[in-house]
């Protein structure tokens, strides 16, 4: 059975307010850690633990995960233009975000939380906290394709993409003469984050898994990273510096989080609970 190309034709901004707009992107950031935190917090409700855990490490996520990400955009992709206008970094609404600068602020806050909060090994945190993680990385993709923004390349395959909101696939469009559906990497990242979802899931919840610190987490970033690594290979450059890389700035970034999940597998029945 063969498919038509999919024209993707979505207005970004899904209600406008007079001046102002409320778009996807920033309902679907809102909604994921809306989710994330009903989730972590009737697991730990679930297990015994105070309620104002749950509360704390929502303020901590927020906040590490949106300017981790701002900085690590800033920092990774484009320096050249914000380390000479400094103050272009806090026009967050003008968008910009990187998942991975996202994921290292993140792990470093929640060391921080842990020893302050749970008195518990970080890992121990996360191990509980990947399903939710993989909610929020699923609401976040499915905001980057409602913008139209970090698609793959041409692809002959039916289920490719027109992005035709996009200035990226408009100059494709152009340059070839033709209508050129591409991968939509953003569907192939919900995906990869929904097996991460289920995955961690089920290692909690029938195996207990959580009983050997680090290992769902292990699993989860392996997943997560080593996924991502292989997609870059088909997304188109995210900015002017990956044109020509063998590797590109995503892939890099990937690289230590991947070894990190392959630590925590290896070193996982050593591990404890507590610092």
């Amino acid at each position: 059975m063969m498919f038509a190309n999919i024209v993707w034709d979505v207005d970004p901004v899904l209600v406008h307010l007079g001046p102002l707009e409320i778009r996807w992107y920033g309902l679907m950031w809102g909604l994921g850690f809306i989710l994330a935190y009903e989730m972590v917090s009737r697991l730990f409700k679930k297990e015994g633990y105070p309620d104002a855990w749950a509360d704390k490490l929502f303020i901590y996520c927020i906040v590490s995960s949106v300017l981790g990400a701002r900085l690590g955009h800033c920092l990774f992709y484009e320096w050249d233009y914000y380390g000479a206008h400094p103050l272009e970094i806090l026009k967050i609404w003008k968008g910009g975000l990187a998942s991975h600068g996202g994921v290292f602020a993140l792990i470093l806050a929640l060391i921080w939380y842990s020893k302050k909060v749970t008195q518990k090994s970080v890992w121990w945190l996360f191990d509980r906290m990947i399903p939710a993680v993989a909610v929020v990385c699923m609401c976040i993709r499915f905001g980057n394709l409602m913008n139209s923004e970090i698609f793959g390349f041409p692809t002959t395959l039916p289920w490719g993409f027109e992005f035709i909101r996009s200035r990226e696939w408009q100059e494709l469009y152009n340059q070839n003469g033709e209508a050129l559906p591409c991968h939509p990497t953003q569907i192939y990242e919900m995906l990869y984050c929904l097996v991460a979802l289920i995955t961690s899931t089920v290692m909690y919840r029938k195996y207990h898994l959580q009983k050997h610190v680090g290992l769902i987490t292990g699993v989860s970033l392996l997943i997560f990273f080593g996924a991502r690594f292989g997609l870059e290979f088909m997304k188109n450059p995210q900015v002017a510096e990956e044109i020509g890389m063998t590797l590109n700035i995503g892939q890099w970034l990937s690289v230590p989080l991947i070894l990190l999940g392959i630590w925590l597998i290896a070193t996982c029945k050593k591990r404890k609970e507590a610092f």
